[in-house]
């Protein structure tokens, strides 16, 4: 059973959705602030955190950084912040993923579940992952229908598929594949990912499974 650390300072949104984890199996832990939730994070390490970034005491992002000091775990962050640079500031600092209030309960749980994929083992993972009618073999780096992908474009892929439901910054995808000093040329991964969804969506301008999150990065949609 995956422990959920939910961090709000809204006691009637923490009942809600510690009533919704719990009736889909989750073990749920609760914190009103940032320091609460940083003690209960030591005491009982959770396998995901939910949080949000208007708490009393600290800032979300500063709780991100004190989870970040010690522990990976799959951070979701939940806010009422909707402008970007508050989303791309709480993905520099160490969060998997961002959803606005108000929000629909089925994406949230949506966005758990892909997250706590993500932070699965590898072994958990799938090799082959189906993109539209497309099979992609990342171990052995083939696609069905004999597509054929670049390099760079091989590990602007993988980064996408093995973290499926998840938004990957334009930050981390251009660091990882360009370097640290390419970070502001989101220009390139819109080239890119054009040329990806030419090879793998039915309908590149319309696509369903790689998609664009606006100033934040891009998200594989199964």
């Amino acid at each position: 059973m995956s422990r959920i650390l939910v961090v709000d300072d809204d006691a009637q949104l923490l009942r809600a959705l510690r009533v919704n984890l719990r009736a889909r199996g989750y073990d749920v832990d609760t914190a009103g602030d940032g320091n609460s939730a940083l003690r209960a994070a030591a005491d009982r390490p959770p396998d995901l955190v939910v949080l949000d970034l208007g708490l009393p005491d600290l800032d979300g992002v500063e709780v991100i950084g004190g989870l970040r000091d010690w522990t990976a775990v799959p951070i979701v962050v939940l806010s009422g912040r909707a402008d970007s640079h508050d989303k791309v500031g709480a993905l520099d600092a160490g969060a998997d993923d961002y959803v606005t209030k108000p929000f629909g309960m089925d994406e949230l749980l949506a966005r758990i579940r892909a997250a706590l994929r993500r932070a699965a083992p590898d072994a958990e993972r799938p090799a082959v992952v189906t993109v539209g009618r497309h099979a992609v073999d990342l171990a052995a780096r083939t696609v069905s229908d004999d597509v054929k992908f670049t390099p760079t474009e091989w590990q602007i892929l993988d980064h996408l598929l093995r973290n499926p439901g998840m938004l990957v910054s334009q930050r981390v995808l251009l660091r990882d594949v360009w370097g640290p000093q390419y970070q502001t040329e989101t220009n390139y991964l819109r080239q890119y990912l054009a040329r990806l969804r030419r090879k793998l969506e039915d309908d590149p301008a319309h696509p369903k499974h790689l998609l664009t999150e606006p100033g934040m990065g891009y998200r594989f949609n199964p």
